[in-house]
């Protein structure tokens, strides 16, 4: 018999930045440190100019609570190595671009890799509501070093449910079962306060006395806990390379299992969040009824053993590939250090300009600016961004007839636009247009992940949560919403 469950994952998501750089044109930048060495194969998912850990993490979210349906969801964990904002809730921004009641509990999960495994058990055992977990990183390497080559870029959500008091009518993804954890000091990279990279240790040190040594004793524990033998395990899941995945399979008795593809060649090892993102591949692929052992590593282990359902929910979205499929490759290695903040590049006098923010107002506006809610009047139904008093319909201007509209998630479609090769732009040109949402209404917006030559009037647009600009002088991030090609 299996135990009982503690809770239900019930929705998925998963985001990738689109842009992919090839280990190959790192080689031929860097190649020369090491000439000897082969020319590696695969891409990494690596961030735009306006996307960091937390537009990564709204993305994912916003897959996962769109497939939940109507779930109302009490808390919300953003687990994470690289979240922007040292001291500012960075949970609460993720729930606000959700639009998410204010009641509402977030937090922040952070300082180990295993963060992301470590919310999931969390939520796990304490389901009563619906809780979203998140887990997102953005890290970035020192040019030329071996993480230069394995760093991802990436996010994966999950929303769990109280197993036994779920009335939801679709039937969840999978069950979480059991949960063992083991505090170990072991360092095997690390990264101090204020520093940009992981300083990380001779690795087959760290596989032979953490990884193999420290993974297997956390397992045993598991299924001890769940009264489960090994032979009912079906797959692991568990980050690195696969021949020490193998190892620590056959070093905990589970020599029989299958192995889950550690996404390496598609995108890389995206840190907190690949535990997460690699269990929902799982989700994708797994046989009806399979059991899953979760494994998170980082100064400690997290073991989770999860049942998937008797039955794959009709209509469940495939998150992973279809995060997969969303690529375009980053042919320019000098780009990529300069989005990463690697290169300092001259812009020009156009991009001396002083970006402070107006905290006040962005309070009393935080609905339209972070969740981009806009306003529908009640007496003709126009739509409009930003909401007034008075509706913006000539034959209407009726006052006080506005109610929220969000348009979030919305489509749209180009107007008008412009390539503009003068304004400052960190990837140029600046390309901007009038959007009309499918909705009603329109609006002046920046487009992004968009190259020269690449929009045109009438494509279809939709809308993506990324960082507006930056104020260098004190160190702040400012985000709103842009639009992509749908």
């Amino acid at each position: 018999m299996s135990p009982t469950p503690l809770g239900s994952i019930v929705s998925c998501g998963a985001y990738l930045p689109r842009l992919r750089l090839p280990r190959a044109r790192i080689a031929e930048a860097m190649g020369w440190l090491r000439p000897e060495s082969s020319t590696p194969s695969g891409a990494r998912a690596v961030c735009n100019w306006d996307e960091d850990a937390l537009t990564l993490a709204v993305e994912a979210a916003r897959e996962c609570v769109r497939a939940a349906g109507s779930a109302r969801i009490g808390s919300v964990s953003l687990a994470s190595t690289t979240l922007p904002f040292a001291d500012r809730s960075n949970a609460t921004v993720l729930a606000g671009a959700l639009d998410l009641p204010q009641d509402v509990e977030t937090a922040d999960v952070a300082g180990s890799l295993r963060a992301g495994t470590t919310a999931l058990a969390q939520a796990a055992r304490r389901c009563g509501t619906a809780q979203l977990v998140v887990a997102s990183d953005a890290r970035v390497a020192r040019p030329g070093s071996a993480q230069e080559l394995e760093f991802g870029a990436g996010a994966a959500a999950l929303l769990l449910t109280d197993a036994a008091n779920d009335t939801r009518q679709a039937p969840a993804l999978a069950s979480i079962l059991a949960t063992s954890h083991r505090a170990a000091d072991f360092v095997d990279h690390y990264r101090m306060q204020g520093e940009p990279f992981d300083y990380s240790l001779e690795e087959r040190w760290v596989r032979d006395e953490g990884l193999l040594k420290l993974v297997p004793e956390v397992i045993g524990q598991t299924l001890c806990t769940a009264g489960i033998e090994s032979s009912r395990i079906d797959r692991i899941v568990v980050g690195g390379s696969a021949g020490t995945a193998s190892r620590i399979a056959k070093e905990a008795g589970l020599g029989h299992v299958r192995l889950q593809d550690s996404l390496r060649e598609d995108c890389g090892d995206t840190g907190t969040a690949h535990p997460l993102l690699m269990l929902a591949a799982a989700l994708e692929e797994g046989a009806p009824g399979e059991h899953v052992l979760l494994v998170g590593f980082g100064q400690g282990v997290d073991v989770l053993l999860i049942r998937l359902a008797a039955a794959r929910p009709a209509g469940a979205p495939r998150a992973v590939s279809g995060a997969l499929a969303r690529r375009r490759t980053e042919e320019r290695y000098a780009r990529y250090l300069s989005h990463s903040g690697l290169l300092e590049v001259d812009f020009g006098m156009r991009a001396e300009r002083d970006n402070r923010s107006a905290h006040s107002v962005a309070w009393r506006k935080h609905r339209a600016v972070t969740a981009f809610v806009g306003a529908r009047c009640q007496s003709c139904g126009t739509v409009q961004f930003p909401r007034s008093r008075v509706c913006v319909n000539p034959q209407c201007r009726k006052t006080d007839t506005q109610v929220d509209h969000r348009l979030a998630d919305s489509l749209g479609r180009v107007k008008s636009f412009t390539e503009d090769w003068q304004a400052f732009s960190p990837r140029p040109p600046y390309v901007y247009g009038n959007v009309e949402f499918e909705d009603g209404g329109n609006l002046m917006m920046e487009l992004t992940d968009v190259d020269s030559g690449e929009i045109a009037v009438g494509a279809r647009v939709r809308f993506v949560f990324r960082i507006k600009d930056r104020d260098a002088l004190r160190g702040f991030r400012r985000y709103f919403w842009k639009a992509v090609q749908a």
